[in-house]
């Protein structure tokens, strides 16, 4: 036998669907108090970990951590949280291995937008933005590398980018786009200096979903029909579509990807040019001065 095939048969070890498995693990979620952040600490839970949820609405993080921990059987544990806030992100962390003893897991979700035409935002808005979609995440993968370093674990930090950051079109959300691009450029260079630890660092990509963010847009039947008609399997995402991809990311199934933007958008990203075109239906939220340089009124 050769040292080829000895090597082989020693690193047969865990059953593939194992792998899919996060019993034993504890993670950490930021912006659940709804939407999509709710939907990731859930699908961890489902999958057999111990969760640390964080917000800055703790009344909402409450609710969330009583009925994921009700319907999983795991520990969820609320926390609030300011992710532009050092101390509050290292609180975080420390209060994640008090309660678990280790920290696999960290899902960087916390985001915030503005849509307003560029011209009409305010440095605030634009710092507030930034602050917490890129600077946000930086700290909290920063904290997370730090104590897994320090652990010797060879966690899974993902940071939540968007569709929106990989293009642009013509909703008014330069500051998110922007921010967006950022997050995913920033998880390739933390990638290249972390594997070294074993430590992986990939973002996510979501197109549209319907949340508390998008709600005003889902409210609009005909948009919703322009977006779905635009998306090549035909219909805008489900919390359930994200879920099991956040699962595999999260979980030794994924331990040799890194640096990766995975994409959840329904189709290829090239649609999302055209989708850009149903803002068409949405000039009661953006105002027809807006939508007049793009002949999109209807």
């Amino acid at each position: 036998m050769s040292n080829g095939e000895t090597i082989a048969k020693k690193e047969v070890a865990m059953p593939i669907l194992d792998k899919f498995g996060l019993n034993g693990k504890a993670g950490i979620v930021t912006g659940v108090s709804s939407g999509l952040g709710a939907a990731y600490a859930e699908a961890l839970a489902e999958a057999g970990a111990d969760v640390l949820i964080a917000a800055r609405r703790m009344e909402r993080l409450e609710e969330v951590a009583e009925k994921i921990s009700k319907s999983t059987g795991r520990k969820i544990i609320p926390l609030k949280v300011d992710v532009t806030s050092e101390e509050d992100i290292k609180n975080m962390v420390r209060r994640a291995d008090a309660a678990f003893g280790r920290i696999d897991v960290v899902i960087n979700n916390a985001g915030v937008v503005f849509v307003k035409p560029a011209v009409e935002v305010e440095l605030e808005e634009w710092n507030k933005v930034i602050d917490v979609n890129l600077t946000g995440v930086f700290l909290c993968a920063r904290e997370a590398a730090k104590y897994m370093m320090g652990k010797g674990i060879k966690g899974s930090i993902i940071n939540v980018a968007s569709g929106y950051g990989l293009l642009a079109d013509t909703m008014p959300i330069s500051s998110y786009y922007a921010s967006k691009a950022g997050v995913i450029n920033l998880t390739s260079g933390l990638a290249n200096e972390w594997g070294h630890f074993g430590i992986r660092v990939n973002s996510l990509c979501p197109g549209w979903f319907p949340t508390e963010m998008t709600q005003g847009f889902f409210e609009n039947e005909k948009w919703v029909k322009h977006l779905s008609s635009k998306i090549a399997l035909g219909r805008v995402g489900k919390m359930d579509d994200i879920k099991p991809l956040v699962v595999f990311m999260a979980s030794d199934a994924s331990e040799y990807i890194s640096g990766h933007a995975f994409e959840a958008l329904g189709g290829p990203l090239a649609s999302a040019e055209t989708i850009g075109t149903g803002i068409k239906y949405l000039k009661g939220a953006l105002g027809e001065e807006y939508l007049k340089p793009f002949n999109l009124i209807t």
